[in-house]
């Protein structure tokens, strides 16, 4: 979404369209992780923060036609330059012609990039519009070193009413991760 090249943009935004239409069937929001791009070569960072905007209100205003969301992931450092703290996407969202765009809160990029997991949901608050349970190392939660429970007190102090999904690796096989999955949603959020 913040590439140089206008029809790139426009071949992004039609893909995520595309996903919002599928996902909207479902009765379910699209999400907008890594297609966001980044600020780099000839692209400033306030300009790839105005075409994701332009993207993020015509998208978002697709997504209210199917009664969704569109999920607005901000990612860690590593993957993106554009938002990785949350008082930047938050200041951002807010700033919106289109209120149908929220924060999807992911605790693995959080973890990477907040120094208190629970004061940035908090500062969040009605923005969160999703949950990815993820532990510090993307695996399920309890194989990591992040401090869940915080997170989800703070969750239930802003009434977040929402899902909660994995977003983890296999690891160390598949049905491990799944069964840590578990246990640890009926541990923090049961």
């Amino acid at each position: 979404m913040a590439h140089p090249d206008p029809a790139v943009r426009h071949e992004a935004r039609e893909f995520i369209r595309a996903i919002i239409d599928f996902a909207g069937g479902f009765g379910a929001p699209a999400i907008i992780g890594s297609m966001q791009g980044r600020a780099e070569g000839d692209v400033s960072l306030e300009q790839a923060r105005a075409w994701v905007a332009e993207a993020l209100e015509d998208l978002g205003e697709h997504a209210a036609s199917h009664r969704q969301p569109l999920l607005f992931e901000f990612l860690n450092r590593y993957e993106t330059n554009l938002f990785n703290r949350w008082n930047q996407p938050r200041k951002f969202l807010r700033g919106l012609k289109c209120m149908n765009v929220k924060m999807l809160a992911d605790l693995f990029h959080m973890n990477i990039e907040e120094a208190d997991l629970a004061d940035a949901i908090i500062a969040g608050g009605d923005l969160i519009g999703h949950v990815h349970f993820a532990d510090s190392n993307r695996q399920a939660v309890g194989f990591g070193h992040t401090m869940v429970g915080p997170a989800i007190d703070a969750l239930r102090r802003i009434n977040y009413k929402g899902y909660l999904s994995a977003e983890v690796l296999p690891l160390p096989f598949p049905l491990i991760a799944a069964q840590q999955t578990i246990e640890s949603f009926h541990h923090y959020a049961g």
